[in-house]
């Protein structure tokens, strides 16, 4: 009896999602055709390993029995790539990491192009995720490795499933977005503007093209604007709730919009204010105004894998190659752990 080990994917996703339906999302692949493979399963056992209750299936005993010994052989054979990586002079492999939006255009591409000056042999796919769905894609399998956003100030933020570990990456910090002229600081709102004073937050001199500032702002003089921001069904909008609600307020929150870019064209337009990590910054229209905060308010990127490849040679190679990228922006400077 020779045993496929797509097969056995398939029947320990089953085992683990409990429905063909989301074993199939999860494989990107479609119900009728899990079902296919898991029927040439049975057959290669010779024993039925799924039973119909109702309209639905589930794992007979003896499918049970086998999900379990498949989540064994698969962890076996990610051990022995493992194993072929460290034994090879020189690196090669395949890599899916799961990156967000506002890091997409920013983090990413440097990371990717470090990496491949060291290690051409190494070639990633990226695959934009979202944040709430990240760990559970890591944890499967799905995707070797993710960027990650911390936000310490939303509820549950940063909590780890006891599967993966998490690198420190780097630490952005939040700015403020309003409206050209429309708050009564003044602001900067071109490369041209001047530095700050050295009391206030501002930017790192790598990011002064990136975030050209005004004057330090109070959160809590923002209590009657309307923002144009996620909603609390994101870590962004819980982490923007939070901090207002620490500054004596709940934000009035106009436009619902989870794109900061997109947050940022309609701010524009005067429509709010919003609230825009400096990555991110550069995507910026004209005829808005980028303020620090008084109480600087910051996010912590990290990457996250499954710990049972910790020591994966290109995974490790991945890692350091974001370390880097973000030490060439500076994101780990300053007293605090920047």
């Amino acid at each position: 009896m020779e045993l496929s080990l797509n097969r056995l994917r398939m029947l320990r996703e089953l085992s683990r999602r409990g429905t063909l339906t989301a074993a199939a999302a999860a494989l990107h692949y479609t119900p009728s055709a899990v079902s296919q493979q898991l029927a040439a399963l049975e057959r290669e056992v010779c024993v039925p390993l799924l039973e119909h209750v109702g309209r639905r299936v589930r794992l007979t005993e003896i499918g049970r029995v086998l999900a379990q010994h498949a989540e064994e052989i698969l962890a076996a054979e990610e051990r022995a790539r493992i194993a072929l990586e460290q034994a090879r002079d020189t690196l090669t492999a395949e890599l899916t990491v799961g990156v967000l939006a506002t890091l997409a255009g920013t983090l990413v591409p440097p990371t990717l192009a470090t990496l491949t000056e060291r290690h051409p042999g190494v070639h990633v796919r990226t695959r934009e995720v979202v944040p709430e769905e990240t760990q559970a894609a890591v944890r499967d399998g799905d995707l070797d490795l993710a960027f990650v956003l911390d936000y310490p100030t939303a509820p549950g933020s940063g909590a780890l499933d006891g599967a993966l570990e998490s690198t420190l990456v780097g630490v952005e910090q939040l700015y403020l977005v309003a409206p050209h002229a429309t708050l009564s600081t003044p602001a900067a709102s071109g490369p041209s503007a001047e530095q700050p004073p050295a009391t206030a937050a501002a930017p790192r001199p790598a990011d002064r093209e990136r975030a050209a500032v005004g004057t330090p702002v109070d959160l809590k003089d923002l209590a009657g604007s309307s923002w144009v921001a996620s909603g609390t069904d994101t870590e962004f909008g819980r982490a923007l709730c939070a901090v207002c609600r620490t500054a004596g307020f709940t934000p009035r929150i106009a436009h619902q919009i989870d794109e900061q870019a997109t947050a940022m064209a309609m701010v524009a337009t005067g429509l709010g204010i919003t609230l825009v990590a400096e990555l991110a910054l550069p995507l910026r229209p004209a005829n808005v105004d980028v303020f620090p905060f008084r109480d600087p308010i910051r996010r912590r990127i990290t990457v996250i894998r499954r710990t049972s490849t910790r020591e994966r040679p290109s995974e490790l190679a991945f890692v350091r190659a974001a370390l880097d990228t973000a030490a060439s922006l500076r994101l780990l400077e300053g007293p605090d752990g920047r």
